[in-house]
């Protein structure tokens, strides 16, 4: 019902819109990322992502950050910068990947429908554009769906293992507030940190180390402060 009720509002849609361009562009640039190497890279993007989102709900959500917050976000935004620097170029794939899900998670926190019919709008938004461009390398001999007989399964998949953790977000945007999910968000890029070292034999340097070093530091002292305070509100 909620759906149908959407569909004839346009300032329901042109929010969706946004939303769905910039989960578009996000994924985009991120399966990009992953299939030329730069795992490393788009892991750095979602550690860039919390602090983002960190930023985002103390601007425009008024939220108050506790002074364990203020020490770990510290830590995380000099170890982001360190990377940054020492790496000699400039990420753009790490800061366009923080920016696009960092505005989406803003965009869905302030969005009127449940997580499902939103993804459904959004879906149903990106499908033309994907049917275009799946036509488009048709005519070019592009496709390699059916290049294997595991292919076109992995792609199916590949759309559910993205379509579940969305809706679980989209879930969490709006129960929590930012700042917490935004430290919460430090997780996801840690496992894709291992699988970059442990499975694609991505190069991990000293460098690496510090910076990942004061990220995780950051992430040790929001848990342990996020436990302490429930057990004292339990008591």
């Amino acid at each position: 019902k909620s759906l149908f009720t959407a569909l004839k509002s346009r300032t329901t849609l042109l929010v969706y819109a946004l939303s769905a361009a910039l989960i578009g562009i996000n994924w985009g640039i991120y399966i990009y990322a992953v299939t030329n190497g730069y795992v490393l890279e788009s892991s750095l993007g979602y550690f860039i992502n919390p602090l983002f989102n960190v930023a985002l709900g103390v601007v425009f959500l008024k939220e108050i950050l506790s002074s364990s917050q203020k020490i770990a976000l510290l830590l995380a935004a000099s170890g982001v910068v360190y990377l940054i620097l020492a790496a000699g170029s400039f990420p753009w794939i790490a800061l366009s990947l923080a920016f696009t899900f960092g505005i989406y998670g803003l965009v869905r926190k302030k969005a009127p429908l449940p997580s499902l019919p939103g993804a459904t709008i959004e879906s149903a938004i990106l499908l033309p554009l994907a049917l275009c461009y799946f036509i488009y390398i048709s005519k070019t001999g592009s496709v390699h769906f059916f290049a294997a007989p595991s292919t076109p399964l992995l792609l199916v998949l590949g759309g559910a293992v993205t379509a579940l953790p969305l809706l679980w977000f989209s879930e969490a945007a709006k129960r929590l507030p930012l700042t917490t999910l935004g430290f919460f968000q430090f997780l996801a890029p840690s496992l894709q940190f291992g699988l970059a070292v442990a499975v694609f034999n991505e190069t991990f340097t000293g460098t690496h180390a510090i910076g990942f070093g004061l990220i995780w530091t950051a992430l040790a002292i929001n848990v342990f402060s996020s436990i302490k305070k429930r057990s004292h509100e339990v008591r």
